[in-house]
């Protein structure tokens, strides 16, 4: 369903894999999907500038609920002209409920129906997170994309527990809905159900009646195999609303995206390319990159022949093993650059190779460089 604030055009879809590419179009601009988004949890995409990220291609980034929160917290935010203003980002902002931190991050107090009481990880102050004070927290952010408050079953949960936090999840959707009111904003909710196909095929009917603009799954990447994830998603591909953009949460590993676009699959957001930068490794085309080893000492050739970016164009492995072992922060600013670039390219790669029908001989290509050693 689009209102005059938003849209999905959905352009292609590939009909042996039921990969698409369209464009959403949203107060802040359009997004070319599938799409990769850097995810700035404290309202900043760490070592990496804003025009950096424009210049490299980033066209909507995911900063965090419950960490602005706490910190400088969201009527700051509010008070600062929202979220955009506040970080000088004039593209799509997509922000998370908050849920998956509260219940991973924080020391739980108490889980019932009608929210989470946590301490802090930060000062540990109390608080009561409730649907409606996470979409009140989001009203504040003023994203563009908001998600409704769940609750993140972990890998290992028996069914019971599973279904007890599939079900509490539908609850809050409700909730979530019910005072969410600004439309500029478009609410997702978020399919869970753990790894039990019954659990994710139910989530899902029920949250097909609150899909306006978007729907998210969730529960995902959270220390299952990846075969098992992939499970999931064929379970759920063939019953997915097909005019409007599918959003799984928290994936962003290269051969992840690939797989997730074969299986429908248009946003995905992840901290991987970020986190391992600061880490010393890279994410390449032919596969990852441990720059801090010693194997680079000598190597004078660039982190990625295939990449144009200002890294692989201006600098060798030898000089970005040497940054990293010196610890010297343009190191993993400079991994950080070259990580989210090549995720964007990847990205228009798989994008450009459904809508000129050949998605599958782009994978095989892919898998094939992965299979080198860098």
């Amino acid at each position: 369903m689009n209102n005059e604030f938003f849209s999905f055009e959905l352009q292609k879809t590939d009909p042996e894999t039921g990969a698409r590419a369209g464009i959403l179009h949203t107060p802040h601009g359009d997004i070319e999907t599938p799409v990769y988004m850097p995810v700035g949890t404290q309202a900043t995409v760490k070592g990496i500038l804003p025009d950096r990220l424009k210049e490299i291609g980033s066209q909507i980034i995911l900063s965090n609920t419950y960490h602005l929160a706490m910190r400088p917290g969201d009527d700051l935010i509010r008070r600062a002209g929202g979220l955009h203003a506040f970080m000088n980002w004039d593209r799509p902002i997509l922000t998370d409920s908050g849920g998956f931190q509260v219940f991973s991050l924080s020391t739980l107090n108490n889980i019932t129906d009608d929210g989470v009481k946590f301490s802090s990880h930060v000062d540990g102050s109390k608080h009561f997170f409730t649907p409606e004070r996470a979409m009140e927290i989001q009203h504040n952010l003023g994203s563009d994309i908001v998600m409704a408050f769940d609750q993140c079953s972990e890998y290992g949960y028996t069914y019971e527990q599973a279904k007890e936090a599939m079900e509490r999840t539908s609850k809050w959707l409700e909730r979530c809905y019910a005072v969410h009111n600004e439309p500029k904003q478009a609410l997702f909710p978020i399919v869970q159900g753990n790894l039990f196909a019954d659990l994710r095929e139910e989530s899902l009917s029920r949250c097909l009646p609150y899909v306006r603009h978007g729907i998210a799954i969730g529960g995902l990447s959270v220390g299952e195999p990846k075969p098992l994830m992939y499970e999931i998603l064929d379970v759920l591909q063939p019953r997915l609303p097909i005019d409007v953009p599918r959003y799984l949460m928290g994936v962003g590993s290269p051969d992840c995206l690939v797989e997730g676009v074969l299986r429908g699959i248009d946003m995905f957001d992840c901290v991987l390319a970020t986190r391992v930068a600061r880490n010393g490794t890279a994410l390449t085309s032919r596969g990852k990159v441990v720059v801090r080893n010693g194997a680079y000492r000598e190597d004078f050739t660039p982190l990625d022949a295939d990449c144009g970016c200002y890294t692989c164009t201006h600098y060798t492995r030898a000089y970005l093993r040497h940054l990293v072992n010196v610890g010297e922060m343009t190191g993993a600013m400079l991994l950080t650059l070259h990580n989210i670039s090549y995720l964007h390219g990847l990205m228009r790669g798989l994008r450009q190779s459904i809508l000129g029908g050949y998605v599958r001989d782009f994978v095989k290509e892919f898998y094939e460089k992965q299979s080198f050693s860098a």
